[in-house]
């Protein structure tokens, strides 16, 4: 193969990006070559590209993404689901990659944790394969990466956010134990709050309260399965604990997600809770992300205060089929609003970043 693909590389933090040629090669056999036809700018590519949080420079960000093979490994022929793999097929996959031994993948099941896993959009762009990013025109799947052959039905707007925010909402609304009659709280609605709206009311939820200081987002919400929505940017602390309570009876919600990105959000959503009630960070994926609180409460009220990181590859599985069963339920096709070329890349941040959009997606 001779030939090469544009990206648009990442040299430094807050910089603008660069539009730069790199060679395509002939896969090997254990890896697959996918023509980009969508990724989408998650919240932690805002984080990378802000510098608060390590990514390896120059690099091409993006890890939310959907292609089709154009050149498959010989080793390489089925899905996760063990559906036969072929040129042509639409395909989304797991974030990360680890090949090799791992402990916390064979003892603890925990795959996403094993020790020197990478993930996409995480990789230096000088070096081969080059293409291990979402924000250019190809990537190359590498070995130990969990690949999903995607039905026909689903468009690029509802899949593309599958293998991060989708299946990363399975996984922290499966540790919270979501259970039939259960209330919950969601701290946070953009994309992982909508989806844990909707997982939750899937799951069995009598009652979803969700929480967000930007405004458009609380009628979104309802779409999604909120029953009732509060802006935190009007009301104090105290206001908000006892008006969500309120809506929780008799005692408060059984179960708080916090999905927005801001520590301060754990200590008030502690107090939302009833007695044995749990809270589930999955958004403080910052360093220093710091917050205070009363570890009295924690025991005398017998609160389970959990996080979660990444996702295991059946949660990618379920992601798939819970959109797929729930399409026609909930616009999950609207939360990608805005379109923009890889040539729009600095623009597409910058509306990401003010939050002036839900989903940002990159169409190379």
């Amino acid at each position: 193969m001779s030939k090469t693909g544009r990206a648009a590389v990442y040299d430094a933090p807050n910089e603008p990006f660069v539009i730069r040629d790199y060679p395509v090669r002939d896969v090997h056999a254990d890896e697959v070559l996918v023509k980009v036809t969508m990724s989408t700018i998650c919240r932690s590519d805002i984080h990378s590209y802000q510098g608060h949080r390590p990514n390896p420079c120059p690099g091409i960000l993006g890890h939310e993404i959907v292609g089709v093979i154009e050149q498959l490994g010989a080793d390489m022929v089925h899905d996760m689901r063990g559906d036969k793999l072929a040129t042509g097929d639409r395909v989304t996959w797991t974030e990360f990659f680890h090949h090799g031994e791992s402990y916390y993948r064979d003892v603890h099941d925990m795959p996403q944790k094993s020790d020197g896993v990478r993930k996409y959009g995480h990789d230096l762009a000088e070096e081969d394969p080059h293409f291990l990013g979402g924000f250019a025109e190809y990537c190359y799947i590498q070995p130990g990466t969990g690949i999903l052959k995607l039905p026909d039905a689903i468009t690029d707007e509802e899949a593309t956010p599958l293998n991060c925010g989708v299946a990363t909402m399975i996984s922290v609304t499966e540790a919270a134990k979501i259970d039939v009659g259960d209330t919950v709280v969601v701290h946070g609605l953009g994309l992982l709050g909508l989806y844990g709206c909707a997982i939750a009311k899937a799951r069995g939820a009598r009652r979803v309260i969700g929480v967000d200081a930007v405004a458009d987002r609380l009628d979104i919400a309802k779409k999604f399965g909120a029953d009732a929505t509060f802006d935190v940017s009007a009301m104090s602390e105290d206001d908000l604990v006892s008006a969500v309570r309120a809506e929780c009876p008799p005692d408060g919600a059984d179960v708080g997600l916090e999905v927005c990105g801001f520590a301060g959000v754990v200590p008030v959503g502690v107090r939302m809770l009833r007695v044995g009630g749990w809270f589930v960070i999955g958004g403080l994926v910052n360093p220093d992300a710091n917050f205070e609180i009363d570890g009295n409460q924690i025991l005398k009220k017998m609160i389970t205060l959990k996080g979660v990181h990444n996702y295991h590859p059946r949660h990618l599985i379920q992601a798939l089929d819970f959109v797929m069963s729930n399409r026609d339920r909930y616009p999950f096709g609207d939360i990608v609003d805005s379109k923009f070329s890889l040539d729009q890349l600095d623009e597409a941040f910058a509306r990401a970043a003010d939050r002036s959009v839900l989903r940002a997606a990159i169409v190379p």
